[in-house]
């Protein structure tokens, strides 16, 4: 994993993204190793990505059929930092959250704003395969795990979807559904809250 995390050149395009966009009074280190799930440490301010996650995405994938699985192995990567990344920025700018769901789903949210707010196409294919990552953990693992701070598997996929089409909808007619019509809205609001929240560590 470690190699592929270099070829795609993971951290460091996350990084510059983030750096690009936020200026942050404290430093935030990303490291990348064998663990036992992918995290941010509050007392260390440290993102830690856990190759045994990614290995777990990757075998996802090949029992789901996919010929290379490193383009999205690499994309749940991009995602993956980019959720601790929103959990960072909650720690660090002191946030409020009412519970721990309510920072779990505010943290992707904040994936979804860094991946689609420039209106790139190869951001938005990375959200779709984290959504696609997340219906394939879903059917593998269809009892939720109550210990789990996460939102369902499941919600989290559809969540992603609904911020892609939000965004663009004239590009994503194949996502267009009865239930997704107030997606537009809902991206709106995740652009504008999140937008709001980082006030002075924007960059102008």
């Amino acid at each position: 994993m470690a190699a592929l995390l270099e070829r795609h050149r993971i951290t460091e395009t996350v990084a510059a993204d983030l750096n690009t966009y936020l200026d942050l009074p404290h430093r935030i280190e990303v490291t990348t190793r064998s663990c036992g799930g992918s995290g941010y440490d509050t007392d260390t301010r440290r993102i830690e990505l856990c190759y045994d996650d990614l290995t777990e995405d990757r075998e996802l994938f090949e029992h789901a059929g996919d010929m290379s699985t490193d383009e999205p192995v690499a994309a749940v990567a991009r995602e993956t930092l980019y959720h601790e990344a929103g959990h960072a920025l909650i720690d660090t700018l002191g946030l409020p959250m009412p519970d721990a769901r309510a920072e779990e789903d505010a943290a992707d949210r904040f994936a979804q704003l860094m991946l689609l707010r420039d209106g790139r196409p190869e951001g938005e294919q990375a959200l779709l395969t984290a959504a696609r990552a997340y219906d394939l953990a879903a059917a593998a693992h269809p009892d939720a795990d109550p210990e789990d701070e996460h939102a369902p598997d499941a919600a989290r996929a559809e969540s992603h979807r609904c911020a892609i089409y939000g965004a663009a909808p004239p590009r994503h007619p194949n996502l267009a559904t009865p239930l997704r019509t107030d997606c537009p809205h809902t991206w709106t609001t995740t652009r504008d809250t999140w937008t709001r929240d980082l006030g002075a560590a924007l960059r102008r």
